[in-house]
């Protein structure tokens, strides 16, 4: 008798006369609550076939609201002077010590000046970004700790592998070999801006990162990195932003031939160590 007087007293507090509010505002709150359920349902159904919940999304996205129409006009408030490579190129002229050695600082600030070409991505390659700029000031942290030791690029991996900690997840050797697998991949991607005129900025990207990142990461990275791709830029007003005042594609040209070899020099001395073939954990 107990357990029915507790069902009864909710029902006549529902349906008394000065309840009507609190029984559509009821009535609300659990209609909300059963379309959740359902929209989690189906993402929980769908999340087995490829992200093919997160492509309808995205796709909707897309053609609902144009990407051409949500992120570029404040990019186009003012020319910039030169390309938005200009930083870097200038960073790149002295990335190496009179011995032929990298330098910490200058390769580092290099990488750092190309963060403001990946924002002109958008939402496309926030991902990329936040990994490059984590790899970057992880590096930079043990730089600053002690300048004129870490002078050079590859004694912050030199160090850790005398005290055996080079293959930790949170090292400077994983984060260095990350950034320059990252910066393989955006190297890559810019080649195929200049390269193949007829390609779209999704055909461009996508061939850059199976070309690059893809063998290293898993299929659900994979798998997020070809959603993602839908919020793409297009090619021509790209192109068009961070071109500024100066000749766009010299300057792509110019990077990509200057900062390739020390991509290369930093695979090869990771791969000496036997450090250059790590995984995504």
């Amino acid at each position: 008798m107990k357990s029915r007087s507790h069902l009864v007293a909710p029902t006549q507090l529902l349906f008394g006369s000065q309840s009507l509010r609190f029984l559509l505002c009821m009535h609300f709150i659990s209609s909300l609550f059963v379309h959740g359920l359902c929209i989690f349902l189906s993402f929980f159904k769908q999340i087995k076939s490829k992200f093919s919940f997160f492509l309808k999304i995205s796709n909707w996205v897309f053609q609902t609201l144009p990407f051409s129409q949500l992120s570029f006009s404040f990019w186009q408030s003012s020319k910039m002077e030169g390309t938005v490579f200009a930083p870097a190129l200038k960073e790149l002229e002295h990335v190496k010590s009179e011995q032929g050695e990298i330098l910490s600082k200058s390769f580092l600030e290099a990488c750092k000046h190309i963060l403001p070409v990946i924002d002109k991505f958008g939402a496309a390659m926030a991902l990329v970004k936040s990994d490059i700029g984590g790899n970057i000031t992880r590096l930079e942290t043990m730089y600053s700790s002690n300048p004129s030791r870490f002078n050079y690029l590859y004694s912050l991996v030199q160090v850790e592998i005398e005290t055996k900690t080079a293959k930790s997840s949170s090292s400077c050797t994983n984060g260095l070999l990350w950034l320059t697998r990252a910066m393989d991949f955006l190297v890559a991607l810019f080649r195929n801006l200049i390269e193949h005129e007829d390609w779209t900025m999704s055909q461009a990207c996508t061939d850059s990162y199976n070309k690059t990142l893809k063998k290293w990461h898993g299929w659900l990275a994979s798998s997020s990195f070809s959603v993602v791709m839908k919020l793409a830029p297009g090619r021509k007003k790209f192109m068009e932003v961070i071109g500024g005042t100066g000749d766009i594609n010299a300057d792509i040209d110019k990077f990509c031939t200057s900062f390739s070899p020390l991509l290369e020099e930093n695979h090869k001395f990771l791969a000496r160590l036997g450090l250059d073939d790590m995984k995504a954990s």
